[in-house]
């Protein structure tokens, strides 16, 4: 079998979870003998492809021109949905102008004025983005799922999000658990007595890996640990609110390290040395930073918002992310608690690329 991954034509230029998982489904997949390749091309060559498998719902103006070119061949076509509105944050927490404007119209004509822009500001227009301007961006996302062989949700709850959204009827999906590289995030392999003395001093910290913005509420994050604990925030910080970033640095104290992005083989020893992780996002699908922590071994603080509860259970510690006395109580909580060792042993036995691929074999074969 041989399969062609398509999406955002911005994957590599702006990294995110989806280029993670990305590059280790096709790694695992290939260990299991599919040949693929990965194309951010709009309307390539598919004849020596027996499956497109698309990646990214919020951004349908892109899949969409590779949709159409693909039924054009006569290919199937499943999708990785990742999909979850960040609706909620726009209304409450986003601030100005654009949150005023968020509470008269609806979150399709927000995504639809946000993307346009993203895509201008980045001279990234193509013949997706004007699909978009002409037909809009719900019935070009609605037109999408309406012509997907099978979903790849990472959830059942995401897999209901948009059955419901987009009205769709008897649809097939396989649930993808979303993942970590087991042989990676493996505990045992980190002896923090060996790591450099420069990070020793981030031992016991707060430590958060997600992009600096506000709709993973980095802010309220910083509010909530004030002075009490060392806090460690790993990711670039967003680049299309510099009044957000202001504020975050200006409300960080001598006790809040920004570190920027730190390459993926570096994190374990992050996550080793922290007491807690927290990832207070305003929607999640689940965050893979909070997987690859627990793995870890590390106390989870997490949004209640999105589909975390499908993979944490009660083993998270949960928190509302425009409520800092919340987040607060959930990291005191998080960081005086023992590690329950049964998370750790969930998501080594559930959320791994080995169990990912296999499901998403089995999705292939569907189509």
């Amino acid at each position: 079998m041989k399969v062609l991954f398509q999406t955002r034509t911005n994957l590599y230029s702006a990294p995110g979870g989806d280029t993670i998982q990305i590059e280790k489904t096709k790694e695992y997949l290939e260990k299991l003998g599919v040949e693929i390749d990965i194309s951010v091309s709009l309307e390539p060559d598919l004849s020596n492809y027996d499956i497109i498998h698309l990646f990214n719902l919020m951004d349908p103006q892109e899949i969409y021109t590779q949709l159409m070119n693909a039924k054009k061949q006569n290919k199937k076509v499943v999708l990785s949905t990742i999909y979850g509105l960040y609706t909620e944050y726009e209304r409450r927490a986003r601030g100005g102008i654009a949150q005023f404007v968020a509470n008269i119209v609806s979150p399709y004509t927000i995504y639809y004025i946000k993307t346009f822009l993203r895509h201008f500001k980045e001279k990234r227009l193509n013949k997706g983005v004007y699909y978009m301007l002409f037909r809009g961006y719900y019935s070009l996302a609605k037109k999408v799922a309406h012509n997907i062989d099978v979903f790849l949700p990472n959830s059942f709850s995401e897999m209901k999000r948009v059955e419901k959204e987009y009205k769709l009827k008897n649809y097939k999906h396989v649930v993808i658990p979303n993942a970590v590289d087991k042989k990676l995030f493996d505990s045992r392999k980190v002896d923090i007595s060996k790591v450099d003395k420069e990070l020793l001093k981030y031992k016991d910290c707060i430590l958060s890996v997600g992009r600096i913005e506000g709709r993973k509420s980095t802010l309220n994050l910083i509010k909530s640990v004030g002075d009490k604990y060392p806090l460690v925030l790993i990711g670039n910080e967003t680049k299309n609110n510099p009044s957000f970033i202001k504020e975050v640095h200006e409300a960080a104290g001598d006790n809040v390290h920004f570190l920027g992005q730190v390459p993926h083989d570096k994190l374990p020893i992050f996550y080793k040395l922290a007491k807690v992780h927290a990832l207070i996002s305003w929607m999640e699908t689940p965050g893979l930073s909070s997987l690859e922590s627990g793995a870890m071994g590390t106390n989870i603080v997490i949004t209640a918002k999105g589909d975390t509860r499908d993979y944490f259970g009660d083993y998270g510690f949960y928190c509302e992310p425009d409520d800092v006395n919340s987040i607060t109580k959930a990291i005191d909580k998080a960081y005086n608690a023992p590690f329950n060792k049964e998370l750790q042993d969930k998501i080594l036995s559930d959320y791994i690329w080995e169990k990912t691929a296999l499901k998403t074999l089995e999705a292939y074969k569907m189509a």
